[in-house]
């Protein structure tokens, strides 16, 4: 009994340290924006290639937006919508706001309050685009909404807007 007992404290162990090394790996943003409940971590392109470069068992589908941005904003609800019908399937929505750093507290904040967004949004306050555009995608011209859908055996990436059909369907593709 008291081996059992042993193995259990030491998987315990294990298990602690591995959730550590794996939280050590996440970056910390450079700054938080916080206002009326609302909380948005900002990182760097080199930061949030940590997000866009995960190998686990989830399948996450990253969409690069703006509050001025018509498209972007017309697609959202399906975002929305794909990450309540998911949320126990392994799949991950996250929102890349591309907002002007100055308008976060008076636009993008605002707006996800407004909107209840419930999916994970961060701000990249990254301004070298013509740096960072192509790593996300060789082929990206950088015009949004666009989004990348991937997991660890597959990444596909599109420019363009979804309805919330075509945007299940493009992660039933990779989850099957």
């Amino acid at each position: 009994m008291a081996k059992i007992v042993l193995f259990c404290l030491v998987l315990v162990q294990l298990a602690v340290v591995s959730e550590r090394q794996h939280t050590a790996l996440e970056p910390k943003p450079l700054k938080i924006y916080e206002k009326d409940g609302v909380r948005v971590p900002a990182y760097d392109f080199k930061s949030l290639e940590y997000f866009l470069n995960k190998k686990n068992d989830t399948t996450y589908v990253v969409n690069f937006w703006a509050t001025w941005c018509a498209p972007c904003v017309a697609e959202l609800p399906h975002f929305e919508k794909l990450n309540a019908l998911y949320k126990n399937r392994k799949v991950k929505v996250l929102l890349v706001s591309l907002d002007m750093r100055k308008k976060i507290e008076s636009n993008l904040i605002p707006f996800i309050k407004r909107k209840n967004l419930k999916s994970d949004v961060i701000f990249l306050d990254d301004l070298n685009a013509n740096e960072w555009i192509g790593k996300v995608d060789a082929g990206w011209s950088g015009a949004i909404p666009a989004t990348v859908i991937f997991n660890k055996t597959e990444r596909k990436f599109y420019e363009q807007s979804f309805t919330f059909d075509a945007l299940e369907n493009e992660l039933k593709q990779i989850i099957r």
